[in-house]
């Protein structure tokens, strides 16, 4: 689950990270307000799950604040398209008007988990304000890393460490790798993913700040933190996402022309792989899960339909803990009670495999039965291209 930076910084804040004075704004009043309250120069940030929004035109520095207001007036409503959201863009229905601090120097920090180390790993590197990804690719010898220990989080040493690391000043070490602590201490309490600040600035005066916050958490331990399961917003997330989320389904949407409908994450990526193999694209991921019923089934039908690029489906099921005549009778149900008219493409193994097919080929529908994998995934392509 992804949170705005507002909402991030207030975390961030709650472990002693130090951030700059600032308040959310959902309109050009509250905006004015915040930034008479701030005093002096602010900046204006539009709230949007996303990245570069500067480069978009979501960020603007105000003098004043009939300035912060007259910005807030532009930025609120507008869409704001950068690399992240794709050419659609996403609407901004929040600010966040915060104080401006005089930046000596941008840096980098962030804590992700290292699948090879099995381990949460904090990086840093003198090469803020930029996206670390074009960091990693060009100058990965900027990018300096410790692998936090359960338990322990990140030590004094290796905090210190990284702060010279990154050329942060003696007299600002101390401060810096405090931050850096605190930093650490929020990201595992939180049960976090994705712990992000950039820049990490250094002022003229020699502080530290988080001039930006991104946090993402684990979906599977919000059951942990009620309280921050509460700071979803659902405006920044696909529709379809949030509608499959209702019924237990794991569901993201793609841009091409073939639904994939499948038990199992694995399956799922093979399913995908074969699709584009054969020569089309992937519409979604769609995993009803091992135990799916036939009401999951058909809410699956329907979210998939939902999406008016689809123009055939590819259900591709091992029939394990989900038999496969329930698999079918869930399809027949979902095509009969749904209209369904799009092409639908069949491939199924496991425990029932051949009542399965049966229930399909004696429906009266014109359902379309794969022998396999390559089998099936040629025939939906073919039948999304008519």
């Amino acid at each position: 689950m992804k949170i705005h930076e507002y909402q991030a910084k207030a975390i961030l804040a709650q472990y002693n990270v130090p951030v700059p004075r600032g308040e959310v704004a959902f309109n050009v009043q509250e905006a004015q307000a915040a930034a008479e309250r701030i005093g002096g120069s602010v900046v204006v940030k539009a709230q949007i799950h996303a990245g570069g929004r500067g480069k978009g035109g979501g960020v603007k520095v105000a003098k004043n604040a009939v300035q912060a207001a007259e910005f807030a007036r532009r930025i609120l409503g507008m869409t704001l398209v950068t690399h992240q959201t794709g050419p659609e863009g996403r609407v901004v229905k929040r600010l966040l008007i915060e104080e401006t601090l005089p930046i000596e120097r941008e840096l980098y920090l962030g804590i992700v988990l290292d699948r090879v180390q099995g381990k949460p790993v904090f990086m840093a590197s003198a090469a803020g304000g930029m996206e670390i990804e074009e960091v990693a690719a060009k100058t990965p010898e900027l990018i300096l890393k410790e692998a936090l220990d359960p338990g322990l989080g990140l030590q004094p040493y290796q905090a210190r460490k990284l702060a010279f690391g990154i050329g942060i000043p003696a007299a600002s070490v101390s401060a810096a790798a405090a931050a850096m602590t605190a930093l650490a201490k929020a990201c595992l309490a939180t049960d976090a993913s994705l712990a992000e600040i950039n820049p990490f600035i250094l002022t003229k005066e020699g502080k530290v700040y988080a001039l930006d916050a991104k946090i993402t958490f684990d979906d599977n331990a919000l059951y942990r933190h009620k309280d921050l399961a509460e700071l979803r917003d659902i405006n920044e997330e696909d529709p379809l996402e949030v509608e499959a989320s209702k019924y237990g389904l794991n569901y993201i949407k793609l841009d091409g022309s073939v639904a994939c409908m499948v038990n199992g994450a694995g399956l799922a990526m093979a399913t995908m792989d074969i699709v584009k193999y054969a020569g089309g694209s992937p519409a979604n991921f769609l995993d009803v899960g091992g135990g799916a019923s036939a009401e999951q089934v058909k809410n699956a039908f329907r979210i998939l339909l939902s999406d008016k690029n689809v123009k055939a489906v590819l259900i591709n099921v091992f029939g394990g803990i989900l038999r496969c005549d329930r698999l079918a009778n869930g399809v027949v149900e979902a095509a009969r009670e749904l209209n369904i008219t799009v092409p639908i493409v069949v491939r199924m193994e496991g425990t029932n495999v051949e009542l399965g097919r049966k229930i399909l080929l004696d429906s009266g529908f014109n359902f379309t039965v794969g022998e396999d994998m390559r089998d099936a995934a040629e025939k939906v392509v073919r039948l999304a291209a008519q």
